[in-house]
């Protein structure tokens, strides 16, 4: 999974051509959610991957890391990519610190990697308007990250792929680097 997200970045605009929409106009981020420098934060014309990463951050740095060293740290230099975690408040000085010891660790810069805090019952009615097939768990959180695209269209993977078999895919599991 990413080598193929790296060469659909990549690729540039044709390779979302070729990308099926699984959710059209997903809801604009709350403009009452900030992000953790209070910055507002926007999915509309950015090519984002959306991930939640729920209230046990601990649980999540793993996923978050095998993204940052996969995908991320390769495609940062597109001016319109963006990594968007949607975190519950009062994981604020969690997040924090995972983003210090990643730098300290591995030299990554997370300029366009955002945290945006939210409450949890907001986090899950946002979750819940993308219409997907999979839920977060009890702790708001999901392994799974998902693409939007600058229409704010989620895409993914539905119909029949290469080999003529039925497929479905919706967001891409961080677990495993």
């Amino acid at each position: 999974v990413p080598i193929v997200a790296y060469l659909f970045f990549a690729s540039g605009v044709n390779a979302f051509i070729k990308l099926p929409i699984v959710t059209e106009n997903v809801a604009e981020l709350p403009s009452h959610w900030k992000g953790l420098n209070e910055e507002q934060l926007q999915l509309e014309n950015q090519i984002t991957i959306l991930g939640f990463t729920g209230t046990d951050i601990k649980k999540v740095e793993g996923d978050m890391t095998n993204l940052a060293h996969k995908i991320y740290d390769k495609n940062k230099g597109f001016v319109d990519f963006q990594v968007v975690y949607i975190a519950p408040k009062g994981t604020e000085d969690a997040l924090r610190e995972w983003s210090k010891e990643l730098l300290r660790a591995a030299n990554i810069d997370l300029s366009h990697w955002h945290f945006v805090m939210a409450d949890t019952d907001e986090i899950a009615t946002f979750y819940n308007q993308l219409q997907l097939v999979g839920k977060l768990n009890e702790r708001y959180a999901t392994p799974n990250v998902y693409i939007i695209d600058k229409e704010l269209n989620l895409r993914g993977r539905k119909g029949k792929n290469k080999r003529g078999e039925e497929e479905y895919r919706e967001g891409y599991n961080t677990i495993s680097a």
